[in-house]
């Protein structure tokens, strides 16, 4: 078994993919929102047809609550990714999930609903997750990671990862953030366009 098979075998309330037999995949952003990169990723979306789902950092959608409503209006799905993107492994359980609620706060004084959450770094404790979990919101992790936030990567790697693992109902990982922003773009403009008899659309559960 691979590690990624494992991992997953150990995790198995964590949404890893969805079920699906049609031609669908679901493309997620983390980090956003910002001015910088997050409306070009809204007006590549809108151009090729496409849905996606935006885990988005509290502490951006503070400082850009009208890029935040933009994400929402055009029909995308919005998920906690803590406020101040913490990592679970190095933060106290109390600490943490006082973070992931004033994310959820945050995103609700928007006037926007969310039941999914990812944790920063994919990291997160199991007593963590277990109170997530309780509340009722989805823990969506992925089968496909572009490291699109690698400087050590070539845009075209970040793209190449993508085309030979994904399948229908692939939950693919990207930022709409300044680092990764080069791999980024590229990698997306190819997934959609490689992709295109595919539908990409947004984490509803």
């Amino acid at each position: 078994m691979n590690a990624n098979k494992l991992v997953k075998q150990f995790f198995p309330k964590r949404t890893w993919t969805i079920s699906s037999k049609e031609k669908e995949i679901f493309l997620t952003f983390d980090d956003g929102p910002i001015p910088e990169v997050t409306p070009w990723v809204l007006k590549t979306l809108r151009k090729h047809n496409a849905k996606a789902t935006f885990f988005c950092i509290g502490d951006n959608i503070k400082k850009h609550p009208e890029l935040f409503k933009q994400i929402s209006a055009e029909g995308h799905a919005i998920g906690n990714h803590t406020f101040h993107h913490l990592n679970g492994w190095k933060t106290s359980t109390e600490e943490y999930l006082e973070d992931v609620k004033r994310c959820q706060d945050e995103i609700e004084s928007n006037a926007v609903t969310s039941n999914i959450f990812r944790p920063p770094y994919g990291k997160c404790t199991s007593a963590q997750a277990k109170s997530i979990l309780e509340k009722c919101n989805h823990i969506i992790m992925w089968d496909i990671i572009s490291k699109d936030y690698d400087q050590y990567i070539s845009k075209e790697k970040c793209f190449n990862r993508i085309r030979n693992q994904a399948k229908p109902g692939s939950i693919i990982v990207f930022h709409d953030s300044l680092k990764a922003e080069h791999n980024m773009k590229y990698a997306l403009e190819k997934t959609l366009e490689e992709f295109s008899d595919f539908e990409f659309k947004k984490i509803l559960l």
